[in-house]
C-alpha cells in the first residue's frame, strides 16, 4: 500500500515539473521573440518617480532634473527640481510645502504625484497642444 502512495506522489511531482517546465518556455518563448506588450516605464531616483508612459494618447514623461536645468527663473532651492513633458513640451510645476503638486494647467488642485498631475493635465487639455511659457 505504500508502494501506491508513492507512486501516486512520484506522477504528482512529475505533472507538476512538467507543467512548470512548459510555463516556462512559454514564457521564455514570449520574451524572446517579443511578443509581449511594452509597458510604462517607471523608477524612482532619490526618492522622486521618474515615468515615462501614453495616456490617453500623450506621452508624459517625469523626472528630476539638475540645479539649473528646465524653466529660467523656475527653480527651486534644495534640489526639489523636477520636469514634467507632454509630447515633449514642458509643463511648469511646483511642489508645494505639503508634499503635493500643483502645475499651471491645474492651479488650484493639487496632487500626490507629478504623475497624477500629468495624467490630470492631459485631461485638462482635451486634446490641446501644450503652449510653452516664455518666462
Amino acid at each position: 500500500m505504500s508502494k501506491n502512495k508513492t507512486t501516486a506522489t512520484e506522477l504528482t511531482r512529475r505533472r507538476m515539473l512538467q507543467g512548470a517546465a512548459v510555463a516556462l518556455t512559454a514564457t521564455a518563448g514570449t520574451a524572446l521573440l517579443g511578443l509581449s506588450r511594452p509597458t510604462a516605464t517607471s523608477a524612482a531616483v532619490g526618492g522622486q518617480e521618474i515615468f515615462d508612459e501614453v495616456f490617453k494618447g500623450r506621452r508624459i514623461q517625469g523626472m528630476p532634473m539638475a540645479d539649473g536645468s528646465g524653466m529660467p527663473g523656475m527653480q527651486h532651492p534644495g534640489g526639489a527640481n523636477y520636469m514634467v513633458l507632454i509630447d515633449g513640451q514642458e509643463l511648469h510645476v511646483m511642489r508645494n510645502a505639503d508634499g503635493t503638486w500643483i502645475s499651471v494647467i491645474n492651479h488650484y488642485q493639487t496632487f500626490s504625484t507629478p504623475r497624477a498631475l500629468a495624467r490630470a493635465a492631459v485631461n485638462e487639455l482635451r486634446g490641446a497642444t501644450l503652449a510653452p511659457i516664455n518666462v
